[in-house]
């Protein structure tokens, strides 16, 4: 999930989702140096069909000023600078 207003919370992001059904995780990503928000974050739900119907509801909603983007996670692609 991206476009996240930068001072919202695990357990306000965990609230939203579950509407849709049961929430195991909600992890947002901050910043390795300076440990500011990055405006996303992961959201891990058990049952697919509670995911799905939670994408399919919030992506575009606004939450906290901002129009939400809800995808599924994809692997994230490898990095040329990175040889491992």
């Amino acid at each position: 999930m991206g476009n996240l207003n930068f001072r919202s919370t695990e357990a306000e992001v965990r609230e939203l989702f579950e509407q849709f059904g049961q929430v195991d995780d909600v992890v947002l990503i901050s910043d390795r140096m300076t440990n500011r928000p990055k405006g996303f974050g992961f959201v891990e739900m058990p049952n697919a069909g509670e995911a799905q119907q939670a994408i399919a509801s919030l992506n575009g909603r606004e939450f906290g000023g901002r129009d939400l983007t809800v995808n599924e996670a994809r692997p994230r692609a490898p990095r040329n600078d990175n040889p491992w």
